[in-house]
């Protein structure tokens, strides 16, 4: 059973909206102010709300911008004797579904009360993703979705994990959109791309003259974020000794600027987000695990693109046309062996890889149709290490060794690129020193962006 929140200081007109209610099977509730109606929504989940627009202690357009910061998602309509447009405007474009005018036609209620609960039930299952994201239809990922969907709204501290290019920052943005944070800030911040001496000033900010270059006061993520979303990206590479001050800021909400002595009071979300299984980083003590608890709230794994096949070729066709779009390319699509290609490739570099490997076919073509010449060497020479497998045993020795070859060049792309370049990272992954990780790249001739 629906359940009606009725909001009017009019006890006649109450009781009639309460009685014509429980006819149509609804479950109605009465409050005679607003501040006794904010109370009551902020214990309890209403269906929809019915409110006078004129209230002994506030108004509807005033009530309506407060329950929308509450459950912004609530259907909720204004019932009013004063037929003026400018005020139905202004109602509209604040979040209200529609407005009445007394006196009230039970009818039209009864349609606006259908009409605007199966809306409700629509916006329920839907999540607003930024405009260049595309979520993906495989199973594989209808359960982060899902997750998305059910955490975005509640006041919890989400953990994504997931590797590289999966999409990690999309989800927690997503998370942000579809919450009641939506209109304040969303900030982001890349612990792994912070030098260790700054990690501190940029977390919580510093006084000007609190050390050597702080040539002015500077605000913290934590205080850009208030009111809104903090987004931490790779948290495991923080210092344990900032992993302890996080821990107290998350606690607390209260942050303290370098060469201060002031509390400031903070208000936000946290999302936190690495391409490592934290629970790990714990056991490997790079991690605090009390901090691993305290940021585990809710966990969302992102399975990797090479897990959503379904998806791969529809990544594909739009970023195909995004990028003809972009280079002024008219290119239509790809031949069925770059399908294959694209298929068996396992996307290590997940949908960032497969985003540029796309671009750099389109602004290559010289046709309509991408073929296998514009796909980069190391995915064409992952096709052939494949076909390697199934020749037969008197396959000749230097054919072997090409093989073997081209798979030890794959490894270490694959430890580059989860790595994020980082080759300190990647000799350790490999179990290599740095110093044979680069004569391995100058072998190879594989190209990478310089630290």
């Amino acid at each position: 059973m629906k359940e009606i929140l009725v909001i009017d200081n009019d006890s006649y007109i109450c009781k009639l909206l309460e009685k014509y209610l429980v006819e149509k099977k609804f479950k109605p509730d009465i409050s005679y102010s607003g501040k006794k109606a904010l109370q009551k929504i902020k214990n309890k989940k209403y269906d929809l709300i019915l409110c006078e627009y004129r209230l002994p202690d506030t108004d509807g357009l005033k009530l309506l911008k407060q329950i929308k910061e509450i459950n912004p998602i609530i259907p909720f309509i204004i019932i009013t004797t004063y037929d003026n447009v400018k005020m139905a405007v202004t109602l509209i474009k604040a979040g209200a579904f529609d407005y009445l005018i007394k006196p009230i036609h039970r009818e039209e209620l009864l349609d606006l009360i259908k009409e605007a609960l199966s809306r409700k039930s629509r916006d329920e299952g839907y999540i607003q993703f930024q405009e260049d994201f595309i979520p993906g239809e495989s199973e594989a990922i209808k359960t982060v979705l899902e997750n998305l969907r059910i955490v975005a709204p509640v006041e919890m501290t989400v953990l994504i994990e997931g590797e590289t290019g999966a999409g990690k920052e999309y989800v927690a943005k997503a998370i942000h959109y579809n919450s009641k944070r939506r209109n304040r800030p969303f900030v982001a911040l890349d612990c792994g791309a912070l030098p260790k001496g700054l990690a501190n000033s940029e977390l919580f900010g510093h006084l000007k003259g609190s050390f050597t270059d702080a040539s002015y006061d500077k605000k913290g993520v934590f205080e850009q974020a208030n009111g809104g979303t903090l987004f931490l990206d790779e948290i495991s590479n923080l210092s344990y000794e900032n992993q302890v001050k996080l821990l107290r800021a998350i606690q607390e909400r209260k942050i303290t600027r370098i060469g201060d002595t002031k509390n400031i009071d903070i208000n936000i979300r946290i999302i936190v987000a690495s391409n490592e299984d934290l629970y790990k980083e714990v056991q490997k003590n790079n991690i605090r695990e009390d901090l691993y608890h305290r940021i585990n709230e809710f966990k969302i794994k992102i399975p990797p693109l090479r897990e959503r096949n379904g998806d791969i070729l529809l990544y594909t066709e739009e970023f195909i046309r995004r990028a003809g779009k972009r280079f002024k390319k008219n290119v239509k699509g790809y031949d069925k062996n770059v399908k294959e290609l694209l298929m068996r490739y396992p996307w290590y570099g997940n949908i960032r890889e497969l985003k540029n490997v796309i671009n750099r076919a389109v602004l290559l073509a010289d046709h309509e149709i991408i073929t296998v010449k514009q796909i980069p060497e190391e995915i064409r020479n992952y096709r052939a290490m494949r076909d390697y497998q199934n020749v037969a045993k008197d396959t000749p020795v230097l054919e072997l060794k090409e093989a073997a070859l081209e798979a030890e060049k794959e490894v270490i792309i694959n430890a580059l690129i989860n790595s994020n370049n980082n080759k300190s990272k990647a000799a350790r992954m490999l179990n290599i020193d740095r110093k044979t990780l680069y004569n391995k790249i100058k072998q190879f001739n594989i190209q990478i962006d310089k630290n």
